[in-house]
């Protein structure tokens, strides 16, 4: 990745997907970590992380994340997932945040210099064509080095950049014993085995 001191970066994290990619390479992200590199590698002027909330849930495992991230320098954009029956009856949810990602690019590259994008999605190819013809330079991260690989040849041939995910594993992921949180490590009731 070549990044500049003064450049004005922007992050979109498409969270299913790097979600998706971490999972097939054996790690977990650590946000922290994540925000407290890119914040070394030039001026950060926004972290977007898009997903989509299942809401009538009593309890949804993603809640705490991102409960987290708002608190915590990221701009969340969210909405609710929509539910359907497949066609063995089972109950499942979808969501689509691409619209969402797409503007909210548009939007901040007249004040941008480079975007990250953590995604493989191939439909992202030509609104990354569009915010290069606009002067923003794009990385795009994601991975080919699991089964099946989650970044398509069109996103990577149109970024300026491409990241493998697990090439970045090591400065921000967070090992198996780290997965919970500290506070949550810390006030843990001991299991019976």
């Amino acid at each position: 990745m070549t990044f500049y001191p003064t450049d004005r970066l922007a992050l979109f994290i498409d969270g299913a997907n790097l979600h998706a990619a971490a999972k097939n390479l054996g790690f977990d992200i650590d946000f922290k970590r994540l925000l407290d590199e890119f914040r070394k590698r030039g001026l950060l002027i926004r972290a977007y992380y898009y997903t989509t909330l299942v809401e009538d849930q009593d309890y949804s495992p993603i809640r705490p994340l991102v409960d987290w991230l708002d608190y915590n320098g990221f701009t969340l954009v969210t909405k609710p997932a929509k539910e359907f029956t497949d066609r063995e009856g089972r109950k499942r949810y979808r969501g689509d945040m691409d619209m969402e990602l797409a503007v909210d690019m548009l939007e901040l590259a007249p004040k941008a210099d480079h975007f990250v994008l953590f995604s493989g999605d191939s439909d992202f190819a030509y609104l990354v064509a569009a915010v290069q013809r606009r002067g923003v330079r794009v990385t795009v991260v994601s991975t080919l080095k699991s089964q099946p690989p989650m970044a398509s040849d069109d996103l990577r041939r149109q970024a300026d950049s491409f990241v493998d995910l697990a090439d970045l594993s090591d400065i921000i992921g967070r090992a198996p014993r780290d997965r919970l949180p500290r506070f949550l490590q810390e006030n843990r009731e001991p299991v019976d085995d």
